[in-house]
């Protein structure tokens, strides 16, 4: 549904625990031929416990955000203009302010200005006055080893060894973010007595436990390594962990997790302490099995996934998330568009976006839910993929080389570009109507760039280890195994492997 000017919409947002309201102030037409309408949203300063009444409506004004960096400025940006499905009309009057906005935004993300305007203000007034005065003042100044301007938001690479070069930070009044290597005791007494401090990133820290509890945190970024127990304050949304977990890691959290977004890597994460998790995103999957997934985290309100690319097993459990909004897959194979759950079956669902996935898969699903998108739904599946190139990239056997420690990721993806380019040649030599003399010549070429290439990545690095010149061997030993495939019994042209076994061995270095 497409909203009127002047249309004030509101929606319950969960971090105020009240209804919060925008006003739509314009709309207009992009695209080539207007084929997207947007809608220009300003964010209201109100909020209730219900939807507001007509005397409510008449009193409302725009936000003013304060917070850190905004100067006294409207949150007015437009977006798509369909309305999300949950988001209740409440009237209409004239637009409160007539100016229109430059900026654009993703979605209708009602109420997060609110509730960070509304955390500003519970700052001590003393502190907020030395954050902004501090925002205009560009001299340079040495904090620690480092060389920074006065009003920076972020240190990196800060690796305290004392309390000394821990109090060195109180020389940055605008600093919201700590990107640290190591650990010191007296970093968390810091954090817990600067509410500006909003961001930690942490790595090496050798600690098997760490307590947050007292920080006003709400982003952190952590290597898991080793750590068993971590206790996180009531603020914290977004927590990002690097390194390998420990299989016992337990979690102290708000109301177990319901406020939490849990970022990791690979593969389910098995943490106790948070069954009410309510956001999950996995990276750099190679395979995963759903089901074991939506047992752990019944509450997952959002959910989003990153192939590397990688198989999904199981996609039709994602069903039994009843409370699922947002569900978003990137580069992720091993299904139908079957699996994927009916519409009526995800009842809350306010976002579907997937990227790289079964051409199949994405015609079936695009169908079924295309209904659902023209009410509101914020629907968008794009990049449909064939089994030619699932050939090239899923099951790419180089695949495996990035990500070991010896191996560069440059060298990798080197050599998946090359199996590509040897792919695409083999299928074109199947499909050719040439002589046998002619292929067999063509071959040797492939062979030699093929061997070649790998002599020159290997001859300044010697990456190419026992495993992996197997692994280059077998790989050649495939692709002459899918042209002979593909020219079937029927042909009379063969494939002479041993000449080419041989040249391989004659010309390979490593």
């Amino acid at each position: 549904m497409v909203p009127t000017i002047g249309d004030i919409y509101c929606v319950y947002v969960e971090s105020l625990q009240q209804y919060a309201a925008c006003q739509v102030t314009g709309l207009k037409e992009t695209g080539s031929k207007g084929s997207r309408q947007l809608a220009a949203i300003l964010q209201l300063d109100w909020s209730g416990d219900q939807p507001p009444d007509e005397t409510e409506l008449l009193d409302m004004k725009p936000l003013i955000c304060s917070f850190y960096f905004w100067k006294s400025r409207l949150d007015h940006s437009f977006v798509n203009a369909e309305v999300p499905p949950h988001y209740v009309l409440a009237g209409n009057r004239a637009p409160l302010v007539t100016e229109q906005t430059n900026s654009y935004g993703g979605a209708w993300q009602i109420g997060n200005s609110l509730y960070r305007q509304r955390e500003w203000e519970l700052i001590d007034e003393t502190r907020r006055i030395q954050f902004k005065k501090a925002t205009e003042d560009f001299e340079e100044i040495s904090v620690g080893n480092q060389k920074m301007r006065r009003n920076s938001s972020v240190i990196r690479n800060f690796r305290p060894n004392s309390i000394e070069d821990v109090a060195e930070l109180a020389k940055l009044p605008c600093l919201t973010d700590i990107q640290m290597d190591g650990y010191s005791e007296s970093l968390i007494l810091f954090l817990n007595k600067d509410p500006v401090i909003n961001e930690l990133h942490i790595t090496n820290h050798g600690q098997k436990s760490m307590d947050l509890s007292k920080s006003h945190l709400t982003k952190l970024v952590i290597d898991g390594s080793g750590l068993e127990h971590l206790t996180l304050n009531t603020k914290i949304k977004s927590l990002n962990f690097t390194g390998n977990l420990s299989p016992g890691l337990c979690i102290d959290a708000h109301e177990d997790g319901k406020w939490l977004t849990l970022n990791v890597a690979a593969s389910l994460p098995h943490i106790n302490g948070i069954p009410r998790l309510g956001g999950l995103y996995i990276r750099e999957i190679t395979e995963l099995d759903l089901a074991p997934l939506v047992k752990c985290y019944p509450e997952l309100t959002e959910l989003r996934l990153w192939g590397k690319p990688g198989n999904l097993i199981h996609l039709e459990s994602i069903q039994h998330l009843k409370a699922l909004q947002e569900f978003s897959t990137y580069d992720l194979f091993g299904f139908i568009g079957e699996q994927f759950p009916d519409p009526e079956e995800l009842p809350k669902l306010s976002k579907l976006w997937l990227t790289s996935l079964p051409a199949e898969a994405a015609k079936s699903i695009k169908t079924r839910y295309k209904k659902v998108a023209a009410s509101g739904l914020e629907l968008e599946i794009s990049k449909p993929r064939k089994p030619e190139w699932l050939a090239e990239n899923l099951t790419n056997p180089f695949r495996d080389w990035d990500g070991r420690d010896h191996i560069k990721s440059a060298h990798a993806k080197k050599a998946a570009q090359l199996y590509k380019q040897c792919l695409k040649e083999i299928r074109q030599l199947a499909q050719s109507q040439i002589s046998n003399e002619f292929i067999q010549k063509q071959l040797s070429s492939m062979v030699e760039t093929y061997t070649q290439t790998f002599n020159k990545m290997d001859s300044k690095t010697g990456f190419i280890e026992t495993i992996e010149r197997e692994e280059i061997y077998v790989v050649l030993a495939s692709l002459l195994d899918q042209l002979e495939q593909e020219l079937g019994n029927e042909r009379t042209i063969k494939v002479n492997r041993e000449a080419l076994y041989e040249a391989f061995d004659q010309l390979r270095d490593f």
